[in-house]
């Protein structure tokens, strides 16, 4: 394939304007009257983000380049199509699902972090566990795509994929480490626009081939493949439903999601962005479900790719940059491999973004330093910017398997955060016993259910279980969705044991000795005016926007454990020794 300087110049200078929109928004940010509290304007963007640019960058952070590159290969897969095109309709739901119920209870108690109501229900301890598998999903979700935004422009401009993925991440970080979440979005915004436009563009070139059938004639009837329609076949449905539901609940407990939502003016505002992003999601994928029904519907033995499929040649992942490349005029392609590269790096800089703020505040801030300047936190959040993103490129150069660890990673937020979110948001009474029983368990269940994409072997057999052609087991069970609920059930049941055991005297108070039962329900004639004075000076960011709501929320923050540190204090000790 010969190399395109063009193309090469079309990357460099769409690389510049997306950089120059970055620093632009930093400065913006700056010269707004935010420089008194610049942690929350990195993190959250000072609350004040728009719905025109928060509806823009909500639904740029869907809208990656797993997104496009994944609805346009299920689509184009044989034997599987559109039916299984699910990463649309699911995530649009996920962001439904999340603009009505979780939006509002979480804007408008003015939390910072989506960490922070497990830190102020569950104490620090359980808040680092959490992070674990929040910090995976957002780390390896960030390498996966850029290290397919290597191949892509490998395919289109025959460019070294190492120096393509090396320029892209260091491109993200920058103009990230400079504007935080000012710069995310505000880049969003073009890139969003480049993505609409630059396969819009290409679907019409793409589509009048010679080579490519009418795809209407193709979508119910067998030309080259099986129709792009697709089916789900019986003995498939639970597998379909287990993973629809994957995306559509384990889409919604995401930094990177809640990020956008604590950025918004009001709690209103929270949820009618996310219903803006959820239609934004499905005008997105059109063009990327186009371009697979194009790749389905084409006779590659006309055409310079050769006398072999895609499939075939095991590159279906690659469908969307095959089709720019080899049915679409040069220029074109380029303004597709543009709509690409921006799809990469608007979900990349929120993963990182999100990475990085949940461990300034969450672990560095509240779990070790909770005397820290806003300034050192503000050092902390840009020297792991740099890290994560520096780690998220290392993992997408190295590692053999990235998609497989983020689909594992994104099944444990599914399995272990969105219950533990359900619990401390929904379910009053749910304690530190309950929430580690139920992370242990839907760990458990899910390792135990094994991976197929890290050739991890199950050791519990569902019903429904098969071996594939590559000697791999297969669980046709929902066994994702049974391990979910079972992390769920397992929290709110051991936390109620736990209460009854320690206030009906089976257990003495001195064996709590995570302080989540005997402190914070026996301790009802406390004075609760001075944990609020006191818990104000440490978490004063989670208290909500509208004061006249801080005594409900601090009287709230009673899980000694998280507190252990304002417990000491001498105003406290008074306190409890009248």
């Amino acid at each position: 394939m010969p190399f395109h300087v063009e193309g090469l110049v079309a990357i460099i200078v769409f690389y510049l304007a997306i950089l120059f929109v970055g620093i632009w928004a930093a400065w913006r940010t700056k010269n707004a009257g935010n420089d008194g509290d610049r942690r929350e304007a990195i993190i959250v963007g000072g609350r004040d983000i728009g719905l025109l640019v928060g509806g823009f960058t909500m639904t740029a952070t869907w809208v990656g380049g797993g997104y496009i590159n994944g609805t346009a290969e299920a689509v184009y897969l044989p034997g599987y199509g559109l039916a299984w095109a699910q990463a649309p309709i699911g995530y649009a739901l996920s962001l439904v699902v999340g603009g009505l119920f979780f939006a509002k209870p979480m804007r408008s108690k003015g939390y910072v972090t989506m960490l922070d109501p497990f830190q102020q229900i569950y104490g620090k301890r359980m808040g680092g566990l959490i992070f674990i598998p929040a910090l995976m999903g957002e780390m390896f979700w960030a390498a996966a795509i850029f290290s397919a935004l290597g191949a892509t422009i490998s395919v289109i401009i025959d460019i070294n994929v190492n120096i393509s993925v090396i320029i892209s991440a260091l491109i993200a970080i920058l103009y990230t480490l400079v504007g935080g979440l000012y710069s995310v979005a505000y880049t969003d915004v073009v890139q969003l626009f480049c993505i609409f436009l630059g396969l819009w563009i290409s679907v019409p070139f793409a589509m009048s081939h010679p080579a490519v059938t009418d795809i209407g004639i193709t979508a119910v009837h067998e030309v080259y493949q099986k129709p792009w329609l697709g089916f789900v076949k019986t003995p498939d449905v639970y597998t379909w439903l287990d993973n629809f539901l994957l995306l559509m609940l384990g889409g919604i407990p995401w930094q990177a999601y809640f990020q956008r939502v604590l950025s918004s003016s009001s709690a209103m505002y929270a949820q009618v962005l996310s219903f803006l992003a959820a239609f934004g999601c499905l005008v997105m994928a059109l063009p990327a479900i186009l371009i697979g029904a194009i790749g389905a519907s084409t006779d590659w033995n006309q055409t310079e790719y050769g006398m072999i499929d895609p499939k075939t040649k095991d590159e279906a992942d690659m469908i969307l940059p095959i089709v720019l490349q080899y049915l679409c005029p040069m220029y074109i392609s380029f303004f597709g491999l543009g709509a690409v590269s921006a799809a990469v790096m608007s979900s990349a800089d929120s993963s990182i973004l999100s990475a990085s703020s949940m461990f300034a505040r969450n672990i560095y801030q509240l779990s070790f330093r909770q005397s820290a300047s806003d300034k050192e936190i503000v050092w902390v959040m840009r020297m792991t910017i740099f890290f994560f993103g520096a780690s998220a490129t290392a993992m997408a150069l190295l590692a053999k398997s990235v998609y497989g660890l983020w689909y594992l990673s994104s099944d444990l937020v599914y399995i272990i955060i969105f219950p533990q979110l359900l619990c401390v948001l929904f379910i009053k009474g749910t304690n530190t016993y309950g929430a580690i029983a139920g992370y242990l368990f839907g760990l458990l269940l899910r390792i135990t259910g094994g991976e197929p994409y890290l050739y991890l072997q199950p050791l519990i057999f569902y019903p429904g279980w098969y071996k594939d052609d590559d000697g791999l087991y297969i669980q046709r069970f929902p066994f994702k969705t049974l391990a979910m609920l079972t992390s769920f059930f397992t929290n709110i049941g051991v936390s109620y044991l736990a209460k009854y055991l320690f206030e009906s005297g089976t257990l003495p108070p001195k064996v709590d000795f995570l302080d989540a039962v005997v402190a914070r329900y026996s301790k009802e004639n406390m004075d609760k005016t001075t944990l609020v004075k006191n818990d104000n000076i440490i978490l004063n960011e989670l208290a909500p926007v509208n004061p006249r709501h801080s005594l409900t929320l601090s009287t709230t923050f009673t899980n000694r454990e998280a507190f252990s540190d304002i417990d000491s204090s001498p105003e406290v000790s008074n306190a409890e020794d009248n």
